[in-house]
């Protein structure tokens, strides 16, 4: 990370950092999990061309503009890629031994705008499968807030 990177957000730096240890935070990622600590899911967009952009990078990848701004996404879409993890480091709230799921969701604010995560506890085995809508959630994992995936209203 780079040593200038700073923020005026409510939450300072070094405590944004120890609160996500392992995200790798920086100057481009820091408002996306300050987002996360309101329940927001924060996704960069281009205030010039409109475009949004997944990761966060500071510059529009359409456009090449520098005026990128987070903006917090509605976080229905629906499942683009799912994959199921038989093993992985320990994690809070993932067990390996059934399988733990993975969803790349495609959200509805542009095409090809996705997110990738996991989906919400009691949501429907049967119902993993590509082309099902989802909604965003929100569940604590070692104290802090992780977005989920749950079964969208027409699914």
């Amino acid at each position: 990370m780079p040593a200038d990177f700073e923020d005026d957000s409510a939450t300072d730096d070094t405590a944004l950092i120890a609160r996500f240890g392992g995200h790798g935070i920086d100057r481009d990622s820091a408002a996306h999990f300050r987002g996360r600590l309101e329940r927001r899911l924060l996704i960069h967009r281009c205030d010039d061309c409109g475009r949004w952009h997944h990761p966060p990078r500071p510059m529009c990848p359409a456009c090449w503009s520098w005026n990128i701004t987070p903006t917090e996404v509605s976080g229905r879409g629906r499942i683009h890629l799912l994959m199921t993890l038989h093993q992985g480091p320990p994690a809070s709230g993932v067990d390996y031994a059934d399988g733990h799921p993975v969803v790349t969701v495609e959200l509805e604010e542009q095409p090809a705008l996705r997110f990738t995560s996991t989906v919400a506890d009691g949501f429907p085995t049967d119902r993993l499968e590509i082309g099902t809508p989802v909604t965003l959630e929100w569940v604590d994992r070692d104290g802090t807030p992780t977005p989920v995936f749950g079964l969208g209203e027409d699914g």
